[in-house]
């Protein structure tokens, strides 16, 4: 009975000396299960510097999603969207019978979208998503052929660099477009009047038996392209070895320019779309001979060729009308003291540059202190009154800006989805939105937890300037140059240059005492105090 009370004796002494062990190192591994719920943990908030800054041209080729349309956003001014791509054929060098006319040409990009039903009959009702505008809006539409040359290579890096395209290049565009548009059908809404058709697209066929087959697509651009061109510049031009190689076929068709333009007084609209799951579809007919007994005989026989819109892009973009507001605050920001009000837009936008712990030997006072830090949090209260009525990005992204490259809580971040907007969920950074259908956006927050720790035990680390930018995707982390260097960097990153949307967020200098004081940005840090 001694030895068995002294071994349980033993076991539990064991057990509290080895707790308290523990709670003198912080365990990382419960970081993410926090939450909202601090227990017994103290509150720190630190003042940060907070100034905006514009994002002047900026690369814009080879994004995986673009954007075409009108914008007109009250918060920011009016957005057009322009694009170019080269064209590629999935197989080269075709071969093409004897007296060949086409049929059709059509040009096909599908949307973003959501089947939401299905009735009885096989009809689908889907939901467009990445459409910003009234639904009632259109656009003028007008595809050319460009005449610019998108060149794989820099010829000015020796031939070592992939060659750039800028957001301002429109006007490049737009002065080498060829002869007429080619989506020139009578119907307005392929052209004049085009807008983004949410209802499926359903084709019936009758075979030889009179039975009917229907096809079922999902909802898409889908524009009929001059027959005439296309017989000229793609069937005729087999012949002659134009269609050897699609190094050939690029410097000989130099591929499309898509050109939007308000559509008389009617409101408009702006689409984000993945033009690289597009396609050309020319379909066409040809004789086909055959030799029976003898007897030849020439008959009718279907045939197409598909151009892809996988090679060379570039997003063309260009403001007009845009907010004094927006303008002055980009232009002459406080970076002294901070700004009262954050811009942060994407496209050829605007970002914010943040200076954490800026009040002198506040670092060294928390080192001193011995702070063990279980959650750090920057906290953006979204501008409500000037955002209203306008679009909200779901999502901004915090960088170093220093070096260009994602903070320590975005690598430490494992979660990922299929869904690119449900990943890094704990390193965060999506819209905190009011309840109900259509509940307005309130605050983003973004975990920094690791990266003030850092800053906290190392005493050497660099307090680097961090970046805040609108993101359309969270795991793409590469930049993209600014074709002029500003003051404080010389790119950003190439997700914030996909999405076209912004936000207004409460910044660092506000007055105390002022109605939105409580609002301002806000640094917080939840801490334990040593033994």
């Amino acid at each position: 009975m001694h030895n068995n009370f002294f071994l349980k004796s033993t076991l539990v002494l064991s057990c509290i000396v080895l707790l308290c062990s523990c709670d003198k190192e912080y365990n990382g591994i419960g970081d993410e299960l926090i939450g909202e719920n601090h227990f017994d943990f103290n509150k720190y908030t630190s003042n940060v510097i907070a100034y905006n800054q514009k994002i002047d041209p900026i690369q814009s080729n080879g994004l995986e999603v673009n954007a075409l349309g009108i914008l007109d956003d009250a918060a920011f001014g009016t957005t057009t969207a322009n694009f170019a791509t080269q064209l590629v054929l999935p197989s080269v060098n075709p071969t093409i019978g004897a007296n060949p006319e086409i049929e059709s040409v059509v040009l096909t990009i599908p949307y973003f979208s959501t089947l939401k039903s299905t009735d009885t009959d096989g009809n689908n009702v889907y939901e467009l998503d990445s459409i910003y505008g009234p639904s009632d809006a259109k656009i003028k539409l007008s595809v050319y052929e460009s005449g610019y040359f998108m060149r794989d290579l820099d010829p000015v890096g020796g031939f070592q660099q992939a060659q750039k395209y800028f957001t301002d290049q429109n006007s490049d565009f737009n002065d080498r477009k060829v002869g007429n548009r080619l989506n020139d059908a009578a119907d307005a809404i392929q052209n004049d009047a085009f807008f983004f058709d949410k209802a499926e697209y359903v084709e019936s066929t009758t075979d030889a038996d009179g039975k009917v087959t229907k096809t079922r697509k999902v909802p898409g651009m889908r524009l009929n392209l001059n027959k005439a061109f296309f017989k000229t510049k793609i069937i005729d031009a087999v012949a002659s070895g134009k269609l050897a190689t699609n190094d050939v076929f690029k410097d000989y068709f130099r591929g499309l320019y898509f050109k939007v333009e308000k559509s008389g007084s009617s409101p408009s609209n702006l689409a984000v779309l993945n033009f690289a799951s597009g396609q050309i579809t020319i379909k066409y007919k040809e004789d086909l001979s055959t030799t029976t007994s003898g007897v030849t005989t020439v008959s009718r026989v279907e045939k197409s060729i598909l151009l892809n819109m996988s090679g060379n892009t570039v997003s063309l973009l260009d403001q007009s009308n845009v907010n004094t507001a927006y303008t002055n605050a980009t232009n002459s920001p406080n970076v002294t003291l901070g700004d009262e009000k954050l811009y942060v837009k994407g496209g050829e936008g605007s970002m914010v540059i943040l200076d954490l712990f800026s009040t002198a030997g506040e670092l060294e006072t928390i080192r001193n202190n011995g702070w063990l830090i279980n959650e750090a949090n920057l906290v953006f209260h979204v501008d409500a009154s000037a955002m209203a009525g306008s679009y909200e990005p779901n999502r901004i992204y915090l960088y170093d800006l220093n070096n260009n490259r994602p903070v320590v809580d975005y690598f430490n971040d494992q979660t990922e989805s299929l869904d690119t907007k449900k990943s890094k969920l704990i390193f965060d950074g999506v819209l905190n939105k009011a309840t109900g259908a259509n509940g307005r956006g309130l605050t983003y927050k973004i975990r920094i937890t690791n990266q003030v720790r850092n800053l906290i035990r190392n005493a050497d680390s660099t307090n680097v300037k961090l970046g805040v930018v609108v993101t359309e995707d969270i795991n793409k982390m590469i930049s993209y140059k600014l074709k002029t260097a500003n003051a404080f960097t010389s790119q950003a990153p190439k997700a914030s240059v996909m999405n076209p949307l912004g936000t207004i967020l409460f910044g660092t200098n506000i007055p105390i005492g002022t109605a939105n004081y409580d609002k301002r940005l806000k640094l917080e840090i939840y801490y334990t105090k040593p033994n």
